[in-house]
């Protein structure tokens, strides 16, 4: 064994105390610790390599975020490892429970998909405006002292019980300890899982989120999966346990307001009656009017029979993906006829607005991660996340306008102009205007023109990057993109349209951060 001086020892604390006073990111930086040795902090979760990167997003004073962060990506740090730091701290600081802290760590995955339409010298803008929000919020939440994830034990008994079949816990397991809001239990249990296959443990996962249909629900366990792309999977144990706590402590409030009975009897019931779980996906096409008929179907239902209409389509063997487009235009309908917000609504959001938290915005969101998620899953999450997301779209019309914009008024004045050219100066002035009638009217013609989209696209994005947008600016805007690609012709002009209208709405109000990062950059 090897013996330590007197004055090694007091050189091992004083080294100890520097680091800890500093941090790990900036000792790494100085030279005082090798990576490694900044990750060794005991009870804290480690991310090896990205370590010091993520400590930086965590410890860094937010108005010296973004030169360091350009500072970096000149020597080399690239986008994708600065969004996959963000995400790691992120959900190390507030572990899913935070409402800020998810809305931000879910427009991550879309800032960095967002990045790659823009040229190269902009770029960086959409991630440096949303590392801007992440740091900042972690600041205000008081940093590394007040971290949610700590490493947890795998456990796949329960007061000394095998959980699930087979010697390992499965989702009905998870989902049980879910229900008795057993943070504990589920978080070891979910740990057991997750140090298997990774599909199996988000299938298992699944069975939480299915529980309820809660806009922040969903997309968190879609966008953490999604941000595997960029982390790496070893790092899906932290971003997917989010979900975990997330539905865990969402139980307490379901459990308050009365519990979830009808869809958690519902959503059993009809995948035992059209037989899904076992049933191989239908390939049936569908024309245009069978997927606006299932659109209409959906929005002017109670959820329940939305829920029904859709396992029958599945057990008539109708392709998933034209499904998930019924629901998807069904969802782009709330946003559309939306009459927008009440004095009584909001004190923070104009008179009118439909950008934000509102119910189209939230119902898009919702749907596109229902559909992503089905692509993804099994066959029994497939089938059970259209019908989840039917009920979840449907049932929100009353007190919505009986027709979407544009309306016949809004049509009449655009209904002459066939100069193409000068259509998308005018959505511009319609935008700064905050007139969502025009702009989306204006938008709607260009469709009807025949126009290609990707200049009105490259005008949106501008002011999805610039404006704060209530915390959804990122996450709509690649809603719209996904889903205007995966919509038929027919059809996919409406979520531009509505794009157009709720970026109006969100005009006037710029996002933090993003006139340094514009100085910064040079843009």
């Amino acid at each position: 064994m090897s013996r330590h001086s007197r004055r090694d020892f007091l050189a091992d604390v004083g080294r100890g105390m520097l680091l800890a006073s500093i941090g790990p990111a900036l000792a790494e930086d100085l030279g005082l610790a090798s990576a490694a040795m900044a990750d060794e902090v005991a009870g804290t979760l480690s991310f090896g390599a990205l370590e010091p990167l993520v400590a930086l997003m965590q410890e860094t004073p937010v108005d010296r975020l973004l030169p360091e962060v350009v500072r970096r990506m000149r020597n080399g740090t690239d986008l994708r490892q600065l969004v996959a730091a963000a995400a790691l701290a992120n959900a190390r600081t507030f572990g899913g429970q935070d409402y800020e802290g998810y809305h931000t760590i879910m427009a991550l995955s879309p800032a960095y998909q967002m990045s790659r339409e823009l040229p190269q010298s902009q770029q960086a803008m959409p991630i440096l405006k949303v590392l801007y929000r992440n740091t900042h919020h972690i600041q205000e939440s008081g940093g590394r002292a007040h971290e949610a994830l700590h490493p947890v034990e795998a456990n796949n008994t329960l007061n000394g019980t095998i959980i699930g079949a087979g010697g390992r816990p499965d989702g009905e397991a998870l989902r049980d300890l879910m229900r008795k809001q057993d943070m504990v239990g589920a978080e070891r249990a979910f740990a057991a899982l997750a140090s298997g296959p990774l599909d199996e443990a988000y299938n298992d996962l699944l069975y939480l989120v299915h529980d309820d249909f809660n806009v922040h629900r969903v997309v968190l366990a879609w966008r953490a999966w999604s941000l595997l792309d960029l982390t790496g999977k070893e790092q899906a144990h932290t971003l997917l346990r989010q979900s975990v706590r997330f539905c865990v402590d969402g139980e307490r409030e379901i459990q308050k307001r009365g519990g979830n009975a009808e869809l958690r009897a519902l959503l059993p019931k009809l995948l035992d009656q059209h037989h899904l779980v076992e049933r191989e996906p239908g390939r049936k096409e569908a024309d245009d009017a069978w997927v606006e008929h299932l659109a209409q179907t959906i929005v002017g239902s109670s959820r329940s029979q939305a829920a029904d209409a859709v396992a029958a389509a599945l057990a008539e063997g109708m392709a998933p993906e034209a499904i998930g487009e019924a629901i998807s235009l069904a969802a782009n309908q709330l946003v559309l006829r939306d009459p927008g917000r009440r004095q009584a609504d909001s004190s923070q959001k104009p008179v009118g607005s439909v950008h934000g938290a509102s119910v189209g915005v939230h119902a898009s969101d919702s749907a596109n991660a229902w559909r992503n998620i089905a692509r993804v899953s099994n066959r029994r999450n497939s089938a059970a996340s259209l019908i989840v997301g039917a009920y979840h779209t449907a049932g929100q019309a009353n007190g919505l306008n009986p027709q979407p914009y544009p309306l016949a008024e809004h049509e009449s004045k655009v209904r002459s102009r066939t100069d193409s050219e000068s259509l998308l100066p005018e959505v511009e002035a319609a935008i700064k205007a905050n007139d969502q009638a025009l702009a989306c009217a204006l938008v709607h013609q260009l469709g009807t023109l025949g126009q290609p989209a990707r200049p009105v696209f490259d005008l949106l994005i501008k002011y999805a990057i610039s404006e704060d947008g209530a915390l959804h600016a990122e996450k709509y805007y690649r809603t719209v993109a996904e889903e205007f690609a995966s919509t038929r012709p027919a059809f996919r002009w409406r979520h531009l349209a509505a794009l157009a209208r709720v970026t109006a709405s969100e005009y006037g109000f710029p996002a933090p951060g993003h006139a340094q990062a514009c100085e910064l950059l040079k843009t």
